[in-house]
């Protein structure tokens, strides 16, 4: 597998037919949830699923997360199946990564990296595509580290190559640093903006409701059968990042707010939470949450749970909810 070099980092390039590894840290069934929405996940985002790798650990490997016996078994799986890309279900440190790319002999992702992919490839506005970006180099910047080859030589001279002594790691983190800076300012200019927005006396004397739940629990479905709206629904796993507001009657309260957002998933990257703060601020302006449940799904309850956990972390809990069960069709007779 060749190695590209971009601006940052040298790695192996990413290609799309990927071999996918499940780390159960304890015994469990193999037709568990969590692996199905792992695999779900990797085909949303584009990639060919040559093969899913379960292994059980009892503790993590420090060098590679997984173990000798499973790494040595990858990299032959890799070489057979003429596998680009492998992706962990897993969040790897920046020196298990490396390691693994050097064993394995191709690009190695792990689970925040497969979900930033399928958010860049899901952004459509221009606030969606910063706050991705955002979220990107917040992440890639953890990434940089001394182990990776091309970042231990020194430039000199002046400007974007760094100064006399510089090395290739400190140039770059303050590339990185100064677009997030940039970024950081855009999106506090529309978070003023929706500020703004919800002060206005047409928004401000009106209740609030705010659609949350799960992602592909049917949100933006019912969002736009309950307001008459035309956002894009599909169904796959964050098929909309991008907040919807409509305008509906209700009898007794008169004209509310609806909102439709960005849905969450386990494990949901804090570099993610942390860059669609200009979005989920608009969960705190509600009145009222309506928590849309797939109720056909094995696994709602933990879903629940999963958006129990992001709603706390916003500081979103006190706020009332209503539980809307959705897909009650689709449960067995």
């Amino acid at each position: 597998m060749k190695k590209i070099q971009n601006l940052f980092l040298e790695r192996y390039a990413l290609g799309t037919k990927v071999i996918l590894v499940h780390l159960y840290l304890k015994k469990a069934q193999q037709d568990c949830p969590i692996l199905r929405e792992f695999q779900r996940l990797a085909q949303d985002a584009g990639f060919l699923v040559l093969d899913t790798l379960t292994t059980t650990r009892k503790s993590l490997s420090p060098n590679f997360l997984l173990g000798k016996g499973m790494v040595a078994t990858l990299a032959e799986r890799c070489n057979t199946l003429g596998a680009e890309s492998v992706i962990i279900n897993h969040t790897l440190s920046p020196a298990q990564g490396r390691n693994l790319e050097r064993a394995i002999g191709c690009r190695v992702l792990d689970r925040t990296d497969l979900i930033l992919e399928i958010f860049s490839q899901r952004a459509r506005t221009f606030e969606g595509r910063i706050q991705v970006e955002q979220a990107q180099l917040a992440h890639l910047r953890t990434r940089l580290i001394g182990g990776w080859t091309h970042l231990e030589r020194q430039k000199g001279g002046i400007g974007v190559r760094g100064g006399p002594g510089e090395t290739q790691l400190e140039i770059d983190r303050r590339l990185i640093d100064t677009r997030l800076r940039t970024l950081k300012k855009r999106l506090a200019q529309i978070k003023q903006q929706r500020s703004t927005q919800r002060r206005a006396p047409i928004n401000e004397e009106k209740p609030c409701a705010v659609l949350v739940g799960y992602t592909n629990s049917g949100k933006t479905t019912l969002f736009n059968h309950w307001c008459h709206g035309q956002s894009y629904a599909a169904e796959q796993l964050f098929a909309t990042l991008d907040t919807a507001v409509r305008y509906v009657t209700v009898p007794t309260l008169g004209t509310i707010r609806v909102l439709d957002t960005v849905g969450f998933i386990q494990d949901l990257p804090h570099e993610l939470i942390a860059a669609f703060s200009a979005t989920l601020e608009e969960v705190l302006s509600a009145n009222l949450l309506l928590h849309v449940v797939d109720i056909a799904n094995p696994n709602w309850e933990s879903q629940i749970m999963e958006v129990e956990k992001v709603l706390s972390f916003i500081g979103a809990a006190s706020i009332p909810q209503l539980y809307v069960l959705n897909k009650i069709d689709l449960l067995e007779k």
